[in-house]
């Protein structure tokens, strides 16, 4: 049995699952749908077209579903989906999608923290790190075990690779590869994100290859596609290295440099 604050709004459209608890000033729109075990501090917004797993906590002042903050949403009917086991802080919000999409996906473990923006039509993946302030612009995805510090901009259309770990006040319109540091005014490749790859249990071989995988991207003066091939030719292949080979080869806004 969930236990609902008398001073809550739940819509009676909105479907609620077992053993939520929910806060006093929560709103909670029709056509919203949340599973079981998710708690929603006080003055959470759930507003229609939320799609919510289970043993999510939402902190005070977090809004979900709000409309896009784009000209070109006219009303379409569209979704946020959220998964299972996030922490969604303080003041996030997470708007739904648009036509282009028709959603905007988070996926489970993911911490969120205070005053972050995930925009319409994002793909945001699993166990993911996002800190204070730091905002995403519309279609960015965000691939799974990403580390975005605090107060980071992320342009449209952009993608951040897993394992990446990004340098708090960064602003970025071009792709971040895995496994790499991303830092510097403009931003830059600062290497790979040796402590992450280490806590994840990756060998040495492993790590060895990675490394020089972006050795030949950054240092080799080869085209990007000349670098691609060359590391097929030269590098041992994982499922790790071919991730950066097919990420860096579809990149469409082009990899920092």
């Amino acid at each position: 049995m969930s236990k609902i604050s008398p001073l809550a709004f739940i819509d009676p459209e909105a479907k609620i699952g077992e053993n939520c608890t929910i806060g006093p000033f929560c709103f909670i729109d029709k056509g919203v749908e949340i599973g079981d075990n998710n708690e929603l501090m006080n003055s959470v917004t759930l507003l229609d077209g939320t799609r919510m797993g289970s043993g999510n906590i939402l902190f005070p002042g977090a809004v979900i579903g709000a409309i896009p903050q784009d000209l070109k949403f006219v009303g379409e009917e569209t979704t946020v989906q959220i998964g299972d086991n996030n922490k969604i802080r303080e003041n996030v919000t997470i708007h739904r999608g648009t036509a282009s999409k028709g959603t905007t996906i988070v996926g489970s473990n993911n911490l969120i923290m205070e005053n972050a923006h995930i925009a319409h039509d994002c793909v945001f993946g699993n166990n993911i790190i996002m800190g204070n302030s730091t905002k995403l612009a519309g279609e960015v995805i965000v691939d799974d075990r990403a580390i975005i510090s605090a107060v980071v901009l992320v342009h449209q259309f952009t993608r951040i690779g897993g394992g990446s770990m990004t340098q708090g006040g960064t602003r970025t319109g071009s792709d971040i590869p895995p496994f790499v540091i991303a830092a510097r005014d403009p931003v830059a490749y600062c290497g790979i994100n040796l402590v992450g790859l280490r806590r994840r249990g990756f060998s040495r071989e492993l790590i060895d290859n990675i490394h020089d995988c972006y050795r030949i991207i950054y240092n080799s003066n080869l085209r990007v596609v000349e670098a691609l091939d060359r590391i097929k030719e030269e590098i041992p292949m994982s499922p790790e290295i071919q991730y950066i080979i097919d990420f860096v080869g579809s990149s469409r806004r082009g990899i920092i440099r």
